[in-house]
């Protein structure tokens, strides 16, 4: 799955921790209900010792000493399903701090009381750090001087692989370089350096896990600050994505994004975009190529996706405002697919966005044709028998799912035709609201 930031479910599955609850097997079952609810035969007496794993968890990317002690710095996960709730603890914080530049990682606990057996009926507090080790790379430290002093190390970081795009952004006043580099697993350290950074994918991107690096298809594309202090060049570490080359028959392949993560101090700036576009660059003048796919695309990943691919296909003849108002064409699928390798299913998805970028919804005509164009498109899973099954899942209430796609009343087509129609205008307002404002 792709994803800004963002993106996607990979070839294998990360196990599922153990819960809280799951922890104290060996417990009477009342005890267990009591961990479990914050409630005990007693009253609530467990209840202060639960802490919510997305606000304990506090990430830092570090450059300089100071830093440890900002808590401007602090940002924290977006999802926590390898530790959902913590038990144990009052006042928790779990510190995952990382260099800037080497990402060199360490963990600290703190808190302000534990759990203690002896007054709980030996209930025990969750180990934190054991479970942390199953997710982040071995041997993170834990001793704050050793990790200080690895911070002047940072300064002698140089990146893995081919540079292949740099620019600059404006934030706050300020220009700031990035580089875009590509490389393999085979480049010396960058192994190392993957174990690393992928753990943020668990934290950052839904249904993440970790993808098989021995595997020789997969590209790597990475995103750093480049910066200078005391007239050294120094990096820091901003994002990557990934992508697999999927075998084509007879002799082409299909590149699929697989992942992508933009680091928090550094999202809704652009760079997620950036990377997409840098990648699709690298694409245009090879002949091997068939098209290039998105694996399971999130929500925030399909808008950035869209953002590039609008902006691509807005420089095409077939995609110019007179051409928009005929209706989706063949022209529009094999110019996608010849000069942006796009595949039909998302060049008409950009074709109707932009045909509503060129629509006037105060047109009556104008937009009668827009609104039928789509709901003839939504209306296909009805008439081919559920292809779009999930889609329909997520749109009706249960009660709704239990009849057939055949078996649905007229109204029930209806009310779900109107709901989708509402859910893809709003989804496609918002690239057009970035498109306003980015285009080149």
């Amino acid at each position: 799955m792709a994803h800004e930031i963002g993106l996607g479910r990979n070839v294998s599955e990360t196990p599922e921790e153990p819960s809280a609850a799951q922890s104290y097997c060996c417990y009477p079952a009342e005890l267990k209900m009591a961990v479990t609810n914050g409630m005990s035969i007693a009253g609530n007496k467990f209840e202060g010792f639960k802490c919510n794993a997305t606000d304990a968890i506090e990430f830092k990317l570090v450059r300089h000493e100071p830093d440890i002690f900002d808590d401007s710095k602090v940002f924290h996960p977006d999802m926590t399903h390898q530790l959902e709730s913590i038990f144990g603890y009052k006042d928790l914080k779990v510190q995952i701090y990382c260099s800037a530049a080497r990402m060199i990682t360490y963990v600290n606990v703190a808190y302000s009381a534990k759990i203690d057996p002896e007054q709980y009926d030996g209930v025990k507090a969750d180990d934190i750090l054991g479970l942390l080790s199953k997710h982040l790379q071995p041997g993170f430290l834990t001793n704050r001087d050793a990790f200080i002093s690895q911070l002047t190390k940072d300064k002698t970081f140089k990146p893995f692989g081919e540079l292949v795009h740099s620019y600059t952004t404006t934030r706050e006043d300020k220009q700031l370089e990035f580089e875009v580099y590509k490389t393999d697993i085979e480049a010396i350290g960058f192994r190392d350096f993957h174990e690393r950074i992928q753990p943020f994918l668990l934290f950052f991107v839904d249904a993440a896990s970790y993808i098989d690096v021995d595997d020789d298809r997969w590209d790597y594309y990475l995103l750093f600050e480049k910066y200078r202090e005391a007239g050294t060049t120094i990096y820091a570490f901003a994002g990557y994505m990934t992508v697999y080359n999927y075998y084509a028959y007879p002799e082409k392949i299909r590149p699929r994004i697989s992942q992508v993560l933009v680091m928090p101090p550094f999202q809704r700036q652009g760079h997620g975009a950036t990377l997409i576009q840098t990648f699709y660059n690298s694409c245009y003048n090879r002949h091997d190529i068939l098209d290039i796919t998105v694996e399971d695309p999130s929500e925030n990943f399909q808008r950035v996706r869209d953002f590039v691919d609008c902006k691509n296909c807005m420089r095409l003849p077939s995609f110019q405002p007179e051409e928009l108002h005929q209706g989706f064409s063949e022209k529009m699928r094999l110019e996608t697919r010849e000069k942006l390798f796009i595949n039909r299913k998302q060049a008409r998805r950009i074709y109707e966005i932009l045909r509503l970028r060129a629509t006037n919804m105060a047109n009556k005509e104008q937009q009668r044709g827009y609104r039928l164009d789509i709901k003839k498109r939504l209306n296909s899973p009805f008439q081919k028998n559920g292809r779009d099954f999930q889609k329909l899942k997520r749109a009706l209430e249960p009660t709704e799912l239990a009849a057939t796609l055949n078996n649905l009343s007229v109204e029930q087509r209806m009310e779900y035709l109107e709901k989708h129609y509402e859910e893809v205008i709003t989804e496609y307002r918002a690239v057009i609201e970035r498109l306003a404002t980015n285009v080149d």
